[in-house]
């Protein structure tokens, strides 16, 4: 995907829906709010930005083929910067119910409160090797 081996492709997720304004917004718009935030946040400078492109997925479910396994290295790089935390299915990239994604959302409230910059504690939500929701049969 990368013409230059040296470059980094970055991709930056919003989830609206289609009546939403922010949808409805000209692809340049989308782009300058999706590299301002980066910048914002200290991932990138927008004067090393080479180019742009706005794809809009109708009804989008994040699905992972072929190098899932080499997440760990998203996840270091992501915990170096102090004021990211990464929550929930789509941020955190890996599945999360309701539950669990208020609990990543929960405990990131807390370190931030806190000043804990140390995020295993969000990593470590729902990492157990099986979950059973229970169903009242009353």
């Amino acid at each position: 995907m990368i013409k230059d081996p040296g470059t980094v492709w970055l991709g930056v997720e919003y989830f609206c829906n289609e009546t939403d304004d922010f949808w409805k917004l000209e692809d340049d718009a989308i782009a300058g709010i999706a590299v301002k935030e980066m910048e914002t946040i200290g991932i990138l400078s927008s004067a090393r930005v080479k180019d742009t492109m706005v794809a809009r997925i109708k009804k989008a479910y994040p699905s992972y083929y072929g190098s899932y396994d080499s997440f760990e290295k998203v996840q270091d790089y992501s915990n170096r910067i102090e004021n990211l935390f990464l929550i929930g299915r789509n941020g955190m990239h890996r599945y999360n119910n309701s539950d669990h994604s208020m609990l990543t959302a929960m405990a990131a409230v807390e370190n931030i409160i806190n000043g804990r910059t140390d995020k295993s504690n969000i990593w470590e939500i729902n990492t157990e090797e099986s979950y059973h929701e229970e169903q009242d049969t009353a």
